[in-house]
């Protein structure tokens, strides 16, 4: 017979999970949809199973007392999912990439919990804080002051690379501070790249730095990468 007690809870969980999924998906972040579901499912079903250890089919030993503790399962589900937040932090040059969807998946884990121990009002009011933070202050941050932050490799024919000042004063004209400045010899010593991070007011002037760059004599190669999590 269907028990509505653990039915709820799994629907609410998965409905949770998948609309903050859905935000992650909308804006192509490689945990989304399907992974956010399972993340809650996974954490409301372990806490549900957790909460009614009373029904597992297992026999106490003779004299022996079972002593129930579900806040075990929680410890060990949001240490758990650390591993799999970890997959989703990366690193490419100077920047790292990620991290607000690796929070996601935590606070979607510690939702399903919720959900699973039977706190409905909180894990609500969790789920609509969550989806308030990636959804309606994505706009609030996007107008609030700060400064970019761009990866830019400058690739060099070996030994007509210019120094560190010329470099800098270089990134400087484009409005942009070099944060900081690493050498790699490539192709086989034939090629001098400078790998900097450089920062700058927002909205970064990337088109007149490729223009600067474009017309720059000695340059045979370049990217730009703004850093966007």
């Amino acid at each position: 017979m269907l028990n509505w007690d653990l039915v709820w809870p799994v629907l609410a969980a998965m409905t949770a999970g998948g609309l903050i999924g859905v935000e992650r998906t909308y804006h192509g972040h490689p945990a989304g949809f399907r992974t956010h579901i399972l993340v809650c499912l996974t954490s409301c079903v372990l806490m549900l199973a957790a909460m009614h250890q009373s029904t597992w089919a297992f026999t106490a030993l003779p004299g022996q007392t079972v002593v129930i503790d579900p806040t075990r399962m929680s410890h060990g589900l949001l240490t758990g999912i650390g591993f799999l937040c970890a997959g989703v932090i990366f690193r490419e040059g100077f920047s790292v990439h990620g991290l607000t969807t690796a929070a996601s998946l935590w606070v979607t884990s510690a939702i399903g919990v919720l959900f699973g121990v039977g706190m409905l009002n909180l894990a609500l009011l969790a789920a609509g804080a969550t989806l308030t933070v990636l959804a309606i202050l994505r706009f609030a941050d996007a107008r609030l002051p700060h400064v970019g932050v761009a990866d830019v490799i400058l690739r060099w024919k070996r030994g007509e690379a210019p120094g560190e000042a010329t470099v800098r004063d270089l990134l400087r004209s484009s409005g942009l501070k070099t944060m900081r400045l690493g050498h790699v010899i490539a192709d086989g010593g034939t090629c001098h790249e400078h790998h900097l991070k450089v920062r700058g007011p927002m909205p970064l002037d990337i088109d007149g730095l490729v223009v600067r760059l474009g017309a720059e004599p000695g340059l045979s190669g370049f990217s730009v990468l703004p850093r966007d999590e």
